[in-house]
């Protein structure tokens, strides 16, 4: 059964690709036609620049789930902010230490602060700005 699948995946695979790319390009194409030449007052495209507004706006907003951080959607930023706010001095170094090992942080040198580091010592969210 697998060398039976692992022949077809080399065709099953671009050919998914292909009918999602087509399906996303139609509907996108459907509601910009629908829905922006009455509302802005633009013309209407056809399939081919429906797939490349599609793929454009992928390029430049991204595929996905944001980066590894927490970053890219506000939610998942107020998430972040929560966990620092619980924690620990101890456990804000430590997780400090964990950061800048595992994301290269040491290409500015030993001794060389980023300014990113700035912001974790004074950290405070929103709300407690306000309240202040």
């Amino acid at each position: 059964m697998r060398p039976f699948f692992y022949k077809r995946r080399f065709i099953f695979i671009p050919l998914a690709v292909v009918a999602f790319l087509s399906l996303i390009s139609f509907v996108v194409m459907n509601l910009w036609n629908y829905l922006l030449p009455e509302i802005l007052h633009v013309g209407i495209i056809n399939f081919w620049q429906a797939m490349g507004i599609f793929i454009l706006c992928k390029i430049l907003f991204g595929f996905g789930k944001g980066n590894r951080m927490g970053g890219g959607a506000p939610w998942m930023r107020h998430q972040m902010a929560e966990r620092l706010k619980n924690m620990s001095p101890e456990e804000k170094e430590k997780f400090k230490e964990r950061l800048k090992n595992g994301c290269g942080w040491d290409k500015w040198g030993k001794d060389s602060r980023h300014s990113f580091d700035s912001k974790w010592d004074n950290f405070t969210t929103e709300t407690e700005k306000t309240a202040e």
